[in-house]
């Protein structure tokens, strides 16, 4: 019998393991070559899984599985019938109809051979040995607890979570639902967790704060808008302005630009922008390669681009490695004012947030503009105070008068109109 034993094949560089997200086909099931089997999340993006030849599939890994490179997660029996009524491999149905044609793989494919040694296994939400040890010195009985492992058994992680019932008062006062759910954090949630930590431990952060008039780019995108998007496709958006002005600051501020090495300060003189996008796994964080050389349209159309594939499940490794500078958006969530978190091992990142029209005073006389707080989060290691205010005034200065400061005075060349 000729078996392939499939194996879990590097995602980019730097990445050693991977955690199965959604198995796309059923154990039993018959795969075409090329057909995507599984869904696995790296801590960077989420990868389809080709089947590597035709044949029956024997699953040797469960949904959620953390699995090194390299690990076999499953077996693709090639010398199996194929289910009467599927085209041969020749004439193998497209790739999105795959699926269908497998469906009578569930009723007619044999059955594979059971595996020579079976994992222990468990009753329906019996704790294991050590899940048992730690809700007896919790003093907490097994059926208090909701199993999230194989079969409703309760696993280590479940005992550790499991919350001790609370001592005194009458059960009579206590009303509705007090049922918790636990969830194990998908690989690039803990990821980003272990990277926070880091920044927080490791960096000397600081953040600097100032407030930017959006009242000049509410002119421009109200005037230009349909003129904008019906010659470059692209709708003219705030994200362009704040990408020019920061390309422009980090030229004048070189420092701001660079990374700490060991004991070396690293320039690059280059704008590579990252760009944070809030996708259905967590916020990912693409890249604009050479922005300082990009049109408003250029940037516009790379954000959607790249946004797309982020909230798709298409962003590939490659497209989010890198960067030397990062911007996010809170306030496309309402957020007035926060202190981001460097992204390593960039030393500097810009938080924007929501518009308020406030009352400011203009000139002597109170007037009422269309407001928002900026945050700079910096490394204090490599960047000074002079430096990172400095900064953070020269992306103001853009924002607030873009026509002179960005677009050398002419507004509608600027756009490329």
């Amino acid at each position: 019998m000729s078996v392939l034993e499939m194996k879990v094949p590097s995602p980019g560089e730097s990445i050693t393991e991977v955690e199965i997200a959604t198995w796309l086909v059923k154990d039993g099931d018959y795969v075409e070559k090329d057909q995507p089997i599984a869904e696995v999340d790296s801590d960077k993006a989420t990868l389809e899984l080709p089947a590597e030849q035709s044949g029956i599939i024997t699953l040797k890994a469960e949904e959620g599985d953390v699995v090194q490179v390299g690990q076999v997660v499953c077996l693709i029996d090639m010398d199996a019938a194929r289910p009467e009524g599927a085209a041969p491999s020749a004439e193998a149905p497209k790739q999105e109809e795959a699926p269908k044609a497998a469906e009578p793989a569930k009723q007619e494919a044999p059955k594979p051979a059971a595996p020579v040694a079976a994992p222990q296994t468990y009753a329906t939400g019996a704790p294991s040995p050590a899940a048992k040890k730690i809700l007896d010195e919790k003093g907490m009985d097994a059926a208090q607890v909701s199993g999230t492992g194989r079969d409703g058994r309760i696993t280590k992680t479940d005992a550790e979570l499991a919350a001790v019932p609370a001592l005194g008062g009458s059960p009579l006062t206590a009303t509705g639902s007090r049922s918790t759910t636990t969830t194990k954090l998908s690989v690039l949630r803990r990821k980003i967790a272990q990277r926070l930590v880091s920044v927080k431990n490791e960096t000397a952060m600081l953040t600097t704060f100032n407030e930017v008039d959006m009242s000049e780019i509410f002119r421009l995108r109200k005037l230009y808008k349909e003129e904008f998007a019906q010659k470059h496709g692209v709708g003219l958006g705030f994200m362009s302005f704040f990408t020019k002005a920061v390309t422009r600051a980090l030229e004048m501020y070189p420092d701001v630009n660079a990374s700490i090495d060991g004991d070396f300060k690293v320039n690059y003189d280059f704008c590579d922008i990252s760009i944070a996008v809030s996708g259905p796994k967590g916020l990912m964080v693409p890249v604009l390669r050479n922005a300082e050389n990009m049109s408003f349209s250029a940037v516009e159309a790379n954000i959607k681009d790249l946004a797309t594939k982020v909230r798709d499940g298409k962003i590939t490794v490659d497209e989010m490695t890198g960067g030397t500078f990062t911007i996010t958006n809170g306030g496309t969530f309402g957020s007035m004012l926060s202190t981001p978190i460097i992204n390593p091992p960039q030393s500097a990142i810009l938080g924007m947030h929501n518009i308020i029209q406030r009352p400011v005073a203009v000139d002597g006389q109170v007037v009422i503009r269309p407001m928002m707080y900026v945050a700079m989060s910096y490394d204090h290691r490599i960047i000074d105070g002079k430096e990172s205010v400095g900064f953070l005034v020269a992306v103001k200065e853009g924002i607030d008068n873009p026509v002179q400061v960005l677009m050398g005075g002419d507004e509608r060349k600027g756009l490329g109109l």
